[in-house]
């Protein structure tokens, strides 16, 4: 038998299909999966800051969370951004547009990571920058499709530079990597120098990245100084440092200050050349047993200990992906409030919150490289001299240039 629906009957049926159509839930996860884009220096200055040890710290947070969040698969992508903002600018547009990678991370290089916040800002996806540190990231140039872990410029000044003038070394010199990150790190020492009762008295800006420092290191030893301050990261550090000893930086009672040192910088140069340098540092492999516990997973993948921004990459991983899972979806807007509810405290953040700004604000440590007889077992490099609170390393809110904060 067949019946006919009157015309207000099938009208009804109609609408009724459609609100239950309406009702049906978006999809949790976009396109059925998470796709995190390593976008970092593989074969440049910051190889073994970040580079692959970086990707290897991406995996072991994926590995942690058996490779699937809500029950959707996690890929990791990676490439070599070159130290370049236009590559990086060219990939990253490229991973969000056709490969619809969901965050884009790393960005080993304040110029490489500003463009690619941009991008990512504009194509509504995530940006989690654990590699570079102008303070400009988390401030005037915040995004609120951003997070800055690890470290910035503000934080590694402050805690690298107060007490050896405190301790007498009133006058220094800035031997500065001319480009965005070495900029910001030469005026937040300045600042705190001159706070602290200290001045600068000269600067030579060398261009980056650079071999031959001999030119600006003999001004340096011309000026006098009480202390050379080292305003660049990576292979670049250790040249110059190298090359500093070979023309009797740090000798005569003048410090040479590193204002941006690793542990593999430490690794590279030796405990001979290195030991007795104070620096700033975010991190050390062999602080506490949660430390330690990540530690000995990156050893089996890469045969050496972390940097404190690959164990800062480990970190913002897996919020990242706790903060998918607790919003119960990957939209960014979501993911980035989840993880701005959530203390942070992992292998590498000690007393860690998500701030308004995007920063990351935790406890840092001001360390002291061990002399050859001093340690006692590989990779024993770090004495932990103080722990500075996160409250009191970083720029306070109030201080904040950040579109975001809230006066």
């Amino acid at each position: 038998m067949k019946f006919a629906l009157s015309p207000a009957a099938l009208l009804c049926a109609i609408a009724l299909s459609a609100a239950a159509h309406a009702q049906t839930p978006a999809p949790a996860i976009s396109d059925g999966i998470v796709k995190i884009g390593v976008l970092t220096d593989i074969a440049g200055p910051f190889m073994d800051n970040v580079g692959k040890g970086s990707i290897a710290a991406t995996e072991i947070a994926v590995e942690e969370f058996g490779g699937k969040v809500l029950g959707k698969p996690i890929e990791i992508v990676t490439a070599d951004h070159q130290n370049k903002a236009d590559i990086a600018s060219t990939k990253t547009r490229e991973w969000l547009d056709r490969d619809k990678v969901d965050a884009v991370t790393e960005l080993g290089n304040s110029a490489v990571a500003l463009a690619a916040m941009r991008i990512a800002q504009e194509k509504s996806r995530m940006s989690i920058v654990t590699g570079a540190g102008a303070q400009r990231i988390s401030n005037e140039d915040c995004s609120p499709n951003n997070v800055h872990w690890v470290y910035d410029s503000y934080a590694l000044a402050n805690v690298g530079t107060k007490s050896l003038v405190k301790n007498g070394f009133k006058t220094w010199y800035y031997v500065t990597a001319d480009y965005a990150f070495g900029h910001s790190l030469e005026n937040d020492g300045r600042k705190f120098i001159e706070e602290a009762g200290g001045k600068v008295v000269g600067t030579s800006r060398y261009p980056f990245p650079g071999n031959d420092f001999a030119s600006y290191i003999l001004k340096a030893n011309g000026s006098k100084a009480n202390a050379v301050a080292i305003a660049t990261a990576g292979l670049d550090l250790q040249n110059a440092i190298k090359q500093g000893r070979e023309f009797g930086l740090g000798s005569g009672g003048q410090a040479s200050v590193a204002m941006l040192m690793s542990l593999m910088d430490v690794h590279g140069l030796g405990l001979k050349t290195a030991g007795g340098m104070m620096f700033a540092e975010s991190f050390y492999w062999d602080h506490d047993a949660e430390s330690r516990k990540f530690a000995e997973k990156f050893m089996q993948k890469m045969k050496r200990m972390p940097t404190a921004l690959q164990a800062g990459q480990y970190s913002a991983i897996r919020t990242y992906l706790k903060a998918v899972e607790q919003a119960k979806t990957d939209e960014v807007g979501a993911v980035i409030k989840a993880m701005k509810a959530m203390p942070i405290n992992d292998a590498f953040a000690k007393n860690g919150k998500l701030r308004d700004d995007g920063k990351m604000v935790h406890d840092m440590f001001l360390v002291k490289v061990k002399t050859p007889a001093e340690s006692k077992k590989p990779w024993d490099y770090y004495q932990i001299v103080e722990t500075v609170p996160g409250s009191e390393a970083f720029e306070s809110l109030a201080q904040s240039k950040c579109a975001l904060v809230k006066k």
